[in-house]
């Protein structure tokens, strides 16, 4: 009994989650699917508008259907909702001066990684060259002349 009520309350929830739109065609459903893909839920954190359930997400993605019936183009909707939300909105931010650490700061831990391992590896190899000089030296039997 419980194991129903439960199944009842899910597929109530997925359907309030399932909002159907007159599309023109397929070709404008995925269009549309395409685009909510790429941008971000401004409320949720990790989820595209395509995949929240947030109240702000539907009118977004409400939004979007209106302004594709209204013929704009994709960089249209994204440039309508970065001057609304910023950059964040987007998945894939542009590259510029606010945006280049986001970019290329993985690239610069990798390389400073590298040059700690690179610098650790050279300090000992000097220290085992070191090591391998005196050795050969100590290895020489020690005859102080004290032995008897």
């Amino acid at each position: 009994m419980l194991l129903l009520v439960v199944l009842a309350f899910a597929g109530f929830a997925h359907a309030q989650a399932i909002e159907p739109m007159p599309f023109k065609d397929h070709v404008q459903e995925l269009r549309f699917q395409h685009l909510t893909h790429q941008l971000r839920c401004p409320m949720c954190q990790n989820e595209t508008l395509a995949d929240s359930n947030a109240p702000i997400a539907r009118d977004l993605r409400n939004q979007i259907f209106q302004m594709m019936q209204q013929g704009r183009s994709d960089e249209q909707i994204k440039q309508y909702l970065v001057a609304r939300y910023s950059s964040f909105v987007l998945y894939d931010p542009p590259l510029s001066s606010r945006t280049w650490l986001l970019w290329f700061g993985p690239l610069l831990i990798l390389l400073g990684g590298a040059g700690v391992v690179l610098a650790v590896i050279r300090k000992r190899s000097r220290a085992g060259a070191t090591a391998g000089t005196a050795t050969a030296a100590d290895d020489r039997p020690i005859d102080n002349g004290d032995d008897w």
